[in-house]
């Protein structure tokens, strides 16, 4: 390994920073070279590229978002797209490649390295934390922080008001940003697409709390949950089946995504970048490093994108016992 390539690909997420400067940095410790690659697999294909030293990724450890830029690139999902960036990795003489993303990047990352047995390290960068073997993705931690502290100013509005509050966040696919803030701020009801709750069993749910007392509530939902079509629809269903209540919806969105990096996601990006490096170094490659009971662990990227993550339910036991 003398030369090694590292990019950001897919959705955004706090801590991706922190990974390309361990990267940068733990290449110049082994005397590599190290070349970023901006805008993702579409500046592969475009062969984007610039080399980083040291200074290049100075003071980017406490920013959001991602320094070498990112994009969804529908051309590499063709043979002809892959075969060009393959030749120009080749042609630009690196030796293998790191690749921080989600599932739509692991799945790229897999087909190069599977196409031309090309060395490829994944680092998993989403804020849904839906990659299986590991206990966190790069921004996960930020992305809890950025919603509850939201949600805690949504309550202010909501208490003064005497209104139901349903505010959605992100996970299409899986239900850890709504479960884990849920339980933080002393959700009424937290519904995922990973639990059925049923529109019943949510209005039966509101109607003991307004019979208890209570004159206003917080129900976060996931985006991919089903109780209803959306999120708006379910509250005006709400509204239409007790009209006592007075519902708002508050859509988070890419809010989400934004952000200073939490200490958490700092060290956990600082940590895989630097193990990445040295798995390539070390001729191991076609996995995903991730955190597994506070231990570096590796995962074959197939099994990264196959595995099934799966939902604490007993956190949601817990939520249901707290609003009693």
């Amino acid at each position: 390994m003398k030369t090694i390539g590292v990019l950001t690909s897919g959705g955004d997420s706090p801590g991706m920073n922190s990974a390309i400067r361990s990267v940068v940095r733990t290449c110049a410790h082994y005397n590599i070279k190290c070349v970023g690659i901006v805008r993702g697999f579409s500046g592969l294909i475009e062969n984007n590229t610039k080399v980083l030293n040291t200074r290049s990724v100075r003071g980017i450890i406490n920013r959001g978002g991602t320094f070498l830029y990112s994009a969804r690139c529908d051309e590499f999902k063709t043979k002809e797209g892959r075969k060009l960036a393959y030749n120009n990795l080749k042609n630009s003489d690196i030796d293998g490649l790191i690749v921080i993303g989600g599932d739509g990047s692991f799945t790229g990352a897999m087909l190069l390295e599977k196409e031309y047995k090309y060395p490829v390290i994944g680092i998993p960068g989403t804020i849904d934390n839906d990659l299986f073997g590991t206990s966190h993705t790069l921004g996960y931690d930020t992305a809890l922080n950025t919603v509850m502290d939201a949600i805690d100013k949504i309550r202010d509005t909501a208490i003064s008001h005497h209104r139901l509050f349903f505010v959605e966040v992100m996970g299409a696919d899986a239900g850890y940003i709504a479960l884990n803030s849920g339980l933080a701020i002393g959700a009424q009801e937290i519904l995922i697409p990973e639990v059925n709750m049923s529109f019943d069993n949510l209005i039966s749910s509101l109607k003991k709390s307004k019979k208890s007392g209570k004159t206003s509530s917080i129900i976060v939902v996931a985006e991919g949950d089903k109780t209803g079509k959306n999120v708006f629809d379910l509250a005006s269903k709400i509204e239409e089946t007790l009209p006592k209540y007075e519902t708002r919806v508050s859509v988070l969105g890419h809010i989400q995504r934004g952000g200073t990096p939490s200490c958490f996601d700092r060290v956990l990006g600082t940590q895989l970048g630097v193990r990445a490096v040295e798995s390539l170094i070390d001729g191991k490659h076609g996995l995903m490093v991730g955190i597994s009971n506070g231990k570096i662990v590796f995962t074959p990227l197939n099994k990264a994108l196959k595995g099934k993550t799966k939902i604490n339910k007993e956190l949601l036991r817990m939520s249901q016992i707290m609003n009693t």
